[in-house]
């Protein structure tokens, strides 16, 4: 792909002051499993092969019909409890979701494109202690849809795992499930009969002794849970073999709602475990929350400081973001070429869109909170504690919404049919783009947000619209488009952080004492 130069990113020779700027410390580089926060609500992501009877383990757990946890391909579905069924698509470009019934007959929405997740609640009593999310299958993930899976698996604090007994791991699910193992995400492993039942005793099978799942006794009458835990073992030892870490993980065949039943005491178990570890690390009050906070006595040149450090850190989003998306386009490329074709063109793209915001979102985070630190620790003569972090980062938020230039940053760029990026504002609006939304964000920022309209899906989509060479020249512009917009929104959030804390800290340093 060729590049043209990085929009508005300052060049060196641009940068005033002194050459030792301030760091924005380690950046993120990649999506990941990350600790849930404490105020995360739990959840339990299942995720496994396509025919391995996963909605049907689901229903089974959730005692509902399989074809009320039917979505549109590539859409993820999120399960919760309410008193009266609802089941809601939240599709990009939309403020509000498309309401249809929650019954088994109910047809769904007519939508230009599939929407980025489904809701469905239901009275159930299971949903009382974790929200189920049930996402595609792991061969149409794609390595976007891996990263956007790995930071909802650790955000949610559960993963299941089902696969079917004649199906064998493939690498990328070797490769996702290491991933997970040496992180606190519980790791559950659900056995489904595969098309011939449970695979009979092969040779060298491990034995049941070995599995560590909760099956029944063999004995007279038992052939099936012999087979069944034979089975189970053999899947066991050949994921150990790649993936040691998993040794803990529990596992359980499933074919009924008997046999269902241990997979559902042991979610709730961990549910029960995991809410009590999350509500002990965040006491109701932190340490500097109340407190009078004195100024130093020489808080030095923190202004000019900011000033350069808000520009490095834009800087250097706004290249690696230019980076990645010339990654983005080559991926795009080759699907072209040698994948689906222009028809697989969408998918791809809004996958890789997905995981470019949170990518952006984790960076620019990340690189805030570092500059807040920064800042506020040369101003007060020390490191601030959460608390007094927290107060500032609430200033720093009221500034953004009191002041124009930061006013509409909860934006949303949608690509268009047209090869063009169209904005629309809105917390909806990002709400919309989320596949597994979280709690309330503490951050000072809003989310990036980035999708493809439905116009895109109608384009590439149309029968005898192949042309490989039109797709491609297509993809460049989008995707330089975004760049173009991706760099003129991450100069924007970092200008009213300039201000908007350059104005908080002024005010401790004109009274001598933190006022947020």
């Amino acid at each position: 792909m060729k590049q043209g130069p990085l929009p508005s990113v300052d060049s060196p020779d641009d940068m005033t002051g002194p050459t030792d700027l301030p760091s924005c410390g380690p950046l993120p580089t990649r999506v990941g499993v990350t600790g849930p926060a404490p105020e995360e609500p739990l959840g339990v992501v299942a995720v496994g092969p396509a025919g391995a009877e996963r909605r049907a383990v689901l229903a089974t757990l959730l005692k509902l019909d399989p074809v009320m946890l039917t979505v549109p391909a590539g859409s993820w579905l999120v399960v919760r409890n309410a008193k009266v069924p609802t089941r809601a698509a939240f599709v990009p470009g939309y403020r509000q979701p498309h309401s249809y019934g929650a019954d088994r007959d109910a047809a769904g929405p007519a939508l230009a494109r599939p929407p980025r997740r489904v809701e469905l609640s239901v009275p159930e009593p299971l949903l009382r202690h974790f929200t189920l999310v049930d996402v595609p299958d792991t061969a149409t993930l794609g390595a976007a849809g891996n990263r956007v899976l790995l930071e909802a698996v650790g955000r949610a604090g559960a993963l299941l795992f089902v696969i079917a007994a004649d199906q064998a791991f493939t690498a990328t699910e070797l490769n996702l499930l290491a991933e997970v193992a040496p992180t606190s995400v519980e790791v559950v492993f659900a056995v489904t009969p595969g098309a011939a039942g449970w695979a009979p005793l092969a040779d060298g099978a491990a034995t049941t002794e070995d599995a560590g799942a909760s099956v029944p006794p063999a004995g007279s009458g038992a052939t099936e849970a012999t087979a069944a835990a034979v089975t189970v073992a053999a899947h066991r030892a050949a994921l150990l073999a790649a993936v040691p870490a998993l040794a803990g993980a529990r596992w359980f065949p499933v074919d009924d709602a008997d046999s269902a039943a241990d997979l559902r005491r042991a979610l709730v178990g961990w549910s029960s475990r995991e809410g009590l570890q999350r509500a002990s690390v965040n006491p109701p009050v932190l340490p500097g929350q109340h407190d009078r906070i004195a100024v130093a006595a020489d808080p030095g040149d923190w202004s000019e400081r900011l000033d350069r450090q808000t520009r490095s850190c834009s800087q250097r989003i706004r290249q690696h973001l230019a980076l990645e998306l010339a990654n983005i386009h080559l991926r795009a490329v080759q699907e072209i070429v040698f994948g689906v074709g222009c028809a697989g063109l969408p998918d791809l793209l809004d996958r890789e869109m997905a995981a470019l915001s949170l990518l952006a979102t984790a960076q620019c985070d990340q690189a805030v909170r570092g500059i807040i630190t920064d800042a506020a620790s040369r101003v007060l003569g020390a490191p601030p504690t959460e608390g007094v972090h927290r107060r500032i980062a609430t200033a720093v938020q009221y500034g953004l919404v009191d002041d124009r230039p930061g006013q509409d940053l909860d934006k949303v760029l949608l690509i268009t049919s047209t090869a063009g990026v169209a904005g629309l504002t809105g917390p909806e609006a990002i709400d919309a783009l989320s596949s597994y939304p979280a709690a309330a964000r503490s951050e000072v920022l809003p989310p990036v947000a980035v999708a493809l309209s439905g116009g895109c899906w109608q384009q590439w989509r149309t029968p005898g619209n192949n042309d490989h060479s039109a797709a491609r020249a297509w993809s460049q512009r989008a995707v330089r488009e975004v760049e173009l917009g991706l760099s003129r929104e991450i100069s924007r959030r970092f200008e009213v952080i300039r201000l908007s804390l350059g104005a908080v800290l002024s005010d401790a340093v004109d009274h001598g004492i933190l006022l947020a």
